[in-house]
């Protein structure tokens, strides 16, 4: 039981309604896959999209009532409002409209209701329903790529796009769009929707609608200022007003329709309940349009006698419509599985394991926290289909008795500890991890099936159930399948022993298996299997050991902060009180609304779904330049947050046997190469705050010695150097000049010693942001200059540095010609949206084009210097030991004697890991705790 496979799942909420975009979906489904074709040769690319993202949705957002929404056939009553609605559609592709009715019997069959009303569009009924639901009190989840739906968010109300995962709640629509969801009828009137045919402003596009929405407030202000617009976005705004009022009631979604006699008993929801599998009638559908793999999958569950609601348990529901067509089914494998109750048997298997080139090891566990888990049985595997499943600690009634544990981990630790004996796992960092609370120093994992995954293809799932259906065509049995799920989810150590050694000795004979197809893959690629071999493998042993390491922290340190931030919001709940003339309580969005807007007579900034006044964050902070309560309100909040997720739970994270806190490091999540850090999460401390800061006193070094912190510098600018070949951006590194002053120099026209402490602001939020993309309206907005002068400087930059110029050309060109991009080491950055006809969507992946090389350098520079830095210290068998990786920054304990040697070292060794065209540099910080070292 791998923990990074057991990803953890939303808790049931039975007040989620979640409403599905079936319109939207099936499109995507339709243009994502590739031809597939039936046995009949019946198209079936689009059922295949649609039986996945289904599935998913259902599996990642448990919930008890639902709906897929889709148009029905005929005009709707736009069309009675402006004949040229939706004019200029093409007619739907003759293959899509032959899949719509069995898209609509694959839903229904998955267990979920159906609506398609005539006479209104989709859109129109999600909108009725998420309105009608949020003012009951339920949650709604859309699920849908269309922009138009972020008019529907609001407290209740929230969106996700499972093509790209992203959510987006209020915060999420204000950040993409630039309006808050309340404006975004507005924002659409005036850019238009060309796919529906509905004109908007002539060249007015996002960033001008969303600027003069922020200027004027709303449409109505932007409409009765038309007169003061200067140029020719005035001129012709000036000719569309008249227009405007007709493009708004065009693209307003109604949330008010009559869905009587389609929701039945309407308005109550009962009857979009989510509904079990309908069994039968997907083996037969499964049969019809020749999904091979999803009907064994569904034959087997059902031979099982428990069959998941996505309708195939073991068969990933990825949602990946960029993922490899199904695998063709070879001869079925026949599984010898054996548990091993007898010395002799399993003596047997150990001289097996000895002798085999290569062996597969599998745990199960008491605990996903690799810290404290206990072995509950192993697994082994040294060819697909046979395997050994060893029980130690099942304890149900009734449960064979099992060899001694102690005994058995005796005679099994010579070959674990055997670095001649070739090992392979599914992320391999969490077994190792168990073998060591059990006194064994696990040696000879080679390879790791999860990273290898990860390095040919980080943009899709790693979990052993996808791999082994991405590329074996296989499917197994879930955890859930046999431990159950939620509630009623049982310990390992009580599952049937039986079922146990089917479970355990599949997961390690796939895993041999998958390696056996992926290893050649690796082998075939020089440059990938750099990246397997010389950084991620060895940087997991790296990880597994800074995770063993812990870190301690000082809870009194912890405490006194928890009681200042404690007595200070005290003080601002007192000072709150006293403003609103009454005590209400801080954290009631109903009595801040009541005392802000009904006591005060505060204007009202925006409304919720059901009408009453929003107290958001954006509201608040709007409130909060001109008024002080909401200012109050805004720090107790940050302060609340702070003391809640760190000064008070840090703490209670600490392990009792070590007295450290063990964060994990998640190895195959970002596709940049980035680790992630969850449990607690030691990278996301925040630090732009003086209260934020101070946690990091409380991370100690014990006594005798120092934390020391080792952080590359300027990482990113320099890879971009190194990628562009530019002469002038190359000197100013090789020179060991201010890159910040020196770019203010060429862009300004000034020495760099004339250069103004504004000027290098400016200089280096130019240079910050062209790495991420940031646009001439982004850089306006960020230095508050008008778009004409950030224009300018961006022109004269590019000018200045045409090396960086090409570079992001060219690395577009290219990313769009082979859908990814490199690192400097060969490691290959994924884009599948980067040829997308959604052009929001693409230009995403364009930017990220222009930013995942240097993101992922920078993420493998990190990972080859704590391979270097673990390297010297174990070859010279220091005592220093490394206990964080915090993005481009290395924390180590250092003992007093060795302080001197691991301040000129560390940093040495870090500048040394590559040779790039412009020096590497690695800052150090030494004190007694991390705020100190920095």
């Amino acid at each position: 039981m791998n923990a990074e496979n057991q990803a953890p799942t939303p808790a049931d909420d039975p007040g989620l309604l979640l409403l599905v975009d079936g319109s939207s979906y099936l499109y995507r489904a339709y243009h994502a896959l590739p031809d597939l074709r039936g046995p009949d040769g019946f198209p079936t690319g689009a059922l295949h999209g649609m039986v996945g993202m289904m599935r998913l949705l259902r599996e990642q957002y448990p919930a008890r009532l639902g709906a897929c929404i889709f148009d029905a056939k005929g005009d709707t009553f736009r069309n009675t409002w402006y004949d040229q609605y939706k004019a200029n559609r093409p007619p739907m592709p003759e293959d899509l409209a032959k899949q719509i009715e069995p898209i609509h019997e694959v839903v229904r069959l998955l267990g979920w209701p159906v609506l398609s009303v005539p006479g209104i569009e989709a859109d129109d009924a999600i909108g009725t329903l998420s309105c009608v639901a949020a003012k009951q009190n339920l949650n709604v989840l859309i699920s849908t790529g269309d922009k138009d739906m972020a008019q529907l968010v609001n407290d209740r109300v929230s969106l996700i796009n499972t093509m790209s995962n992203e959510s987006l709640d209020i915060a999420g629509v204000a950040a993409k769009f630039g309006v808050p969801p309340e404006r975004i009828i507005d924002y659409l009137t005036l850019i238009g929707d060309a796919v529906d045919n509905v004109p908007g402003v002539d060249k007015v596009g996002p960033k001008t609608a969303a600027k003069w929405i922020a200027e004027h407030g709303s449409l109505e202000g932007v409409m009765a200022a038309a007169a003061t617009m200067k140029g020719v976005a005035g001129e012709n705004l000036r000719r569309a007003l008249d227009w405007l009022p007709q493009g708004r009631r065009l693209i307003t979604i109604v949330n008010d329709c009559d869905l009587s006699g389609h929701v039945p008993d309407w308005p109550d929801f009962q009857s979009l309940a989510l509904g079990p599998v309908n069994q039968e009638g997907l083996l037969e559908f499964y049969k019809r349009y020749g999904f091979k793999t999803l009907l064994k999958s569904l034959e087997a569950s059902m031979a099982r006698g428990s069959v998941a609601v996505n309708g195939g348990a073991g068969q990933p529901a990825t949602g990946d419509l960029f993922a490899d067509p199904p695998v063709p089914e070879g001869p079925a494998l026949e599984k010898r599985y054996e548990t091993v109750i007898d010395f002799g048997v399993l003596d047997g298997w150990i001289e097996r394991l000895r002798a085999a080139p290569i062996s597969a090891v599998d745990t199960e566990t008491d605990s996903l926290d690799p810290m404290r888990a206990r072995i509950v049985g192993v697994s082994f595997a040294t060819e697909p289909g046979v395997a050994a499943y060893v029980p130690l600690r099942h304890d149900y009634a009734g449960a064979p008795e099992q060899l001694p544990f102690d005994e058995v981990i005796a005679r099994l630790k010579p070959w674990l500890e055997d670095e001649s004996n070739v090992k392979v796992g599914q992320n391999i960092k969490y077994d190792v991890q168990v073998f060591a609370n059990h006194g064994i120093t696990a040696k000879g994992f080679r390879h790791d099936t999860m990273l290898q995954s990860y390095v040919l293809e980080a943009h899709k799932p790693h979990s052993l159930e996808s791999l082994a259906s991405r590329h074996l065509g296989r499917a197994g049995l879930s955890y859930e399948d046999v431990c159950g799920k939620g509630a009623k989810q049982i310990p390992f150590s009580q599952v049937d022993v039986e079922r146990a050694t089917l479970y355990s000795g599949e997961d390690s004979e796939m895993t041999l298996q998958v390696h056996q197809t992926l290893w050649p893959r690796l082998e075939a690629e020089p440059q990938l299997r750099y990246v397997y071999e010389s950084i991620e493998m060895p940087v997991s042993g790296v990880l597994q050991r800074i995770e063993r390491n812990g870190v301690l922290i000082d809870p009194a340190v912890l405490a006194q902060q928890s009681q200042q931030l404690g007595e200070r919001m005290m003080q601002l709940e007192q000072e709150a009180h006293e403003l609103a003339g009454q005590p209400f309580n801080m954290g009631s969005p109903k009595q801040i609304g009541e005392i802000l807007f009904n006591k005060l007579g505060l204007p009202v900034i925006k409304k919720t779904m059901s009408g009453a006044p929003s107290t958001d964050e954006e509201v608040l902070e709007k409130l909060a330049e001109d008024y002080p309560l909401p200012a109050k309100l805004l720090e107790h909040r940050s302060l609340a947050k702070l003391k809640g997720t760190y000064t008070d739970k840090l703490p209670l994270m600490v392990n009792p046997d070590t007295g450290r806190v063990h964060t994990n490091y998640a190895q195959a999540v970002a596709v940049t190469g980035r680790l992630s850090s969850n449990d607690p999460n030691l990278q996301n401390i925040p630090i732009r705050t003086a209260e934020g800061r101070r946690v990091r006193e409380a991370f100690i070094a014990p006594a005798g010695h120092s934390i020391l912190s080792a952080d590359y510098s300027q990482i990113e600018l320099r890879i971009m150097a190194h990628i562009s070949d530019d002469t002038n951006l190359l000197r100013a590194f090789a020179e060991g000049m201010d890159v910040h002053r020196a770019t203010a120099g060429e862009i300004f026209g000034a020495a760099p010693a004339e250069v103004t402490s504004e000027q290098r602001r400016y200089a280096k939020v130019i240079n910050f942001g062209l790495i991420y993309g940031m646009s001439a309206f982004g850089l306006a907005s960020n230095l508050g200059i008008e778009r004409a002068a950030a224009t300018a400087y961006i022109d004269r930059y590019f000018a200045r540095y045409p090396g960086v110029k090409r570079y992001m050309d060219e690395t577009r060109a290219a990313a769009k010609e082979r859908g990814y991009v490199e690192t400097v080491f060969g490691r290959r950055l994924w884009l599948p949206e980067i040829n997308s006809p959604n052009g929001p969507r693409r230009s995403g992946a364009e930017r990220a084009a222009i930013n995942a090389p240097m993101q992922g350098t920078a993420a493998d520079l990190i990972k080859l210097a704590m391979i270097a830095v673990q390297g010297e210290l174990d070859q010279q068998g220091r005592a220093t030991r490394m206990v964080m990786q915090v993005h481009d920054e290395l924390v180590l304990v250092v003992p007093d004697a060795e302080l001197d040697w691991a301040k000129a070292e560390v940093p040495r060794l870090m500048a040394g890991v590559a040779s790039l065209k412009v020096p590497l540099l690695a800052e150090v910080g030494v004190g007694p705790n991390w705020d100190k070292a920095h």
